[in-house]
């Protein structure tokens, strides 16, 4: 492929994406080095076609789902925004979700305006809860007989949450029979996530769960998003809203996912 058709794939790819596409997008779906696309990534944006950003790049004045990465900010939706969409749909999933805890044990719990419904329905089941949430710690604090843990790392404010990028290096050695977490998109191709450093601490506390189980409204179905956390097929639960299409809740279930479908 030439460089000419690499550019029209590339901007193609990038309005197909809203906007936006990682650099691991790119990877798969061009035949090309790495070298090469960041060659290509460069030259594009030198004409003013894209702005290079970490982890890939955006067309020129998109900005898909608010700010995107930069030293110290998260791409998506602020949380004070977010946190008021669907607030009854996630008051019953995050019910409904808690639910499924047992006593005494130990969950993981995602940062997400979904997930931190589940805190108030927490009372009373003597939980070990390791989360990357500032809001779900505030929410859990006057909860005598949780216990509380986070990673180390640094704080992104629009999301009130707890990430490091290196990884495993400031983050205990926790494991859990359950974790909870939300998404920015499900469809399938998978559990989505709007930013990439995101993605990288789903995907580490994935790795330490024995069940996965998402939080997500109606609204997220289908919805645009540039960087997959994980398949269909490592999803055990979905947990949703009773407004959920008939066609999603049967793509779900043919991956073999237990769909629970929460009440107002």
């Amino acid at each position: 492929m030439h460089a000419a058709e690499r550019d029209k794939a590339i901007l193609k790819l990038l309005r197909d994406k809203d906007g936006f596409v990682s650099f691991r997008e790119l990877e798969d779906v061009l035949d090309a080095s790495p070298a090469t696309l960041r060659r290509d990534l460069n030259r594009l944006a030198d004409e003013g076609y894209v702005d290079r950003v970490r982890g890939g790049a955006k067309l020129k004045g998109y900005e898909p789902y608010g700010r995107h990465n930069d030293e110290d900010h998260l791409a998506g939706t602020p949380f004070d925004q977010n946190v008021r969409l669907m607030q009854d749909q996630k008051l019953a999933i995050g019910r409904a979700a808690a639910e499924l805890c047992s006593n005494s044990t130990s969950v993981m719990i995602d940062g997400g305006s979904t997930t931190l419904q589940m805190c108030r329905h927490l009372t009373g089941r003597d939980l070990q809860v390791f989360t990357n949430s500032l809001h779900i710690v505030r929410a859990l604090l006057r909860q005598s007989d949780i216990r509380i843990l986070v990673p180390g790392g640094s704080i992104f404010r629009e999301q009130d949450i707890i990430l490091s990028a290196v990884g495993d290096d400031t983050m205990p050695r926790f494991h859990a029979p359950q974790f909870f977490m939300g998404a920015a998109s499900v469809g399938a191709q998978g559990v989505m996530n709007s930013d990439i450093l995101v993605v990288a601490a789903e995907r580490r506390l994935i790795d330490r769960a024995d069940e996965l189980v998402i939080l997500v409204d109606h609204t997220k179905f289908h919805a645009p998003s540039g960087n997959v956390v994980c398949g269909l097929e490592e999803v055990d639960i979905v947990v949703t809203d009773a407004d959920v299409s008939a066609k999603d809740v049967a793509m779900l279930e043919d991956a073999g996912i237990r769909v629970v479908i929460a009440s107002k």
